[in-house]
């Protein structure tokens, strides 16, 4: 039996936008979410599996190492864009992962057009970036915040690293 391999999932935004016209041909519904995803950490995984629950199937969308630079500061990413890709992709509940190098996902957004996109409840309507949220709405996608995992996040576990440091 030929098994798929992580790597396999990593998909660039033209081969994911046929894998998306595929599922819409079979009536899957198509969940997007987003993220940096620098350290995985049980709090991406139960958000992951959250999104994959709004639908048939869940597509990532990972900063590049340069968008994360530009969201989170000189000193990261901690681990590179291909080796975050794979992790995610390793993941039972995801099916398809691309990286992106913008700092915004209005590009694949506009190109997979997600039947729902989910974001952490760290955000909402008014506090998201409003050119993701009109590509959305042009998109006719759904809209969903869930709920973060208390007490884990990449930076409590970047500071709990640098506290045992001292």
């Amino acid at each position: 039996m030929n098994k798929m391999k992580a790597i396999d999932l990593v998909v660039t935004l033209e081969d994911c936008l046929t894998w998306r016209e595929e599922c819409r041909s079979k009536g899957e519904r198509v969940v997007l979410t987003n993220g940096c995803f620098d350290l995985i950490h049980v709090g991406h995984l139960r958000s992951l599996e959250y999104a994959r629950s709004l639908g048939d199937r869940l597509v990532v969308a990972i900063n590049a190492d340069r968008s994360v630079k530009q969201l989170k500061g000189a000193d990261r990413p901690l681990i590179g864009e291909m080796d975050r890709a794979e992790m995610i992709a390793g993941l039972h509940c995801v099916d398809k992962v691309v990286i992106f190098s913008e700092k915004r996902l209005t590009r694949v957004i506009n190109h997979i057009h997600p039947d729902l996109y989910t974001k952490g409840g760290d955000y909402d309507l008014e506090t998201m970036d409003q050119d993701e949220r009109n590509a959305l709405q042009q998109c006719g996608s759904e809209i969903d915040f869930f709920t973060l995992v208390g007490g884990r996040s990449t930076t409590e576990i970047l500071s709990k690293i640098t506290s045992a440091k001292r």
